[in-house]
């Protein structure tokens, strides 16, 4: 069975604590079957102590940054194959947020890895961190008309778009949207991929990223989601 990778964010100052549900994730690691990346070894040992977070788990931490996440990656992709779960831990904010580890996460999805988060307040960031798309520039559309032809024209632009795409629509419209994305691609002769965050932070979480052949097969039923378009 496949581990499972998860993104921790941590707060943007040196004194907050991290949420519950972090705090609770982290306090139960096993060495033998968990794996904790950090940004830097300083501020990250600072801010695990700072926590109240067991003392012995600094010396088992992986630096994994801009220096060192391209010769990690496929070596940690190996280790979430065998089963082993990986934590990215950030020295603040949002991991995988405009940092390398979008590469792990990208790569993570690739090989039918799941990932997920523990809570984070911003569900349009959250998505885009979740879905390992390249977003050094992205586009949010926020919620599309509901009425045509307003609601058709935005997604044939957003589909035309270059950059990557954020857009929102009401939970029993997602039945909806993706066979109309389906039909507007057929129409336009255009693939894009996709990424469906559905539920974020729930139980029922679901991250389906892949062509919008693949989202037809898990919009069946009302969610929360949103929904990015990747840069091509």
């Amino acid at each position: 069975m496949k581990g499972k990778l998860t993104l921790v964010p941590a707060p943007i100052d040196n004194v907050s604590k991290l949420t519950p549900e972090a705090f609770e994730l982290l306090s139960s690691l096993d060495p033998v079957s968990d794996i904790v990346l950090i940004e830097d070894e300083k501020p990250a040992r600072r801010r695990w102590i700072n926590w109240g977070l067991d003392r012995s788990w600094i010396e088992h931490f992986i630096k994994f940054n801009e220096h060192t996440h391209s010769e990690l990656v496929d070596e940690l992709i190996g280790k979430l194959k065998s089963g082993k779960n990986i934590y990215i831990v950030s020295d603040c904010g949002l991991p995988a947020f405009c940092d390398p580890g979008r590469d792990l996460v990208e790569a993570a999805h690739s090989n039918g890895v799941q990932v997920t988060s523990t809570p984070f307040a911003n569900s349009i960031v959250l998505a885009l961190a979740l879905s390992g798309f390249v977003h050094d520039q992205f586009w949010f559309q926020g919620f599309i008309p509901t009425s045509n032809p307003e609601r058709q024209n935005t997604l044939k632009k957003l589909l035309k778009d270059r950059n990557t795409s954020i857009l929102m629509d009401t939970p029993y419209r997602l039945k909806k949207l993706i066979p109309e994305l389906k039909e507007l691609e057929s129409n336009s002769k255009v693939s894009r991929q996709y990424c469906l965050a559905m539920d974020l932070n729930k139980e029922n979480e679901q991250i389906v990223v892949g062509n919008i052949d693949k989202l037809l097969k898990q919009c069946s039923e009302k969610k929360e989601f949103i929904l990015i378009i990747n840069k091509f």
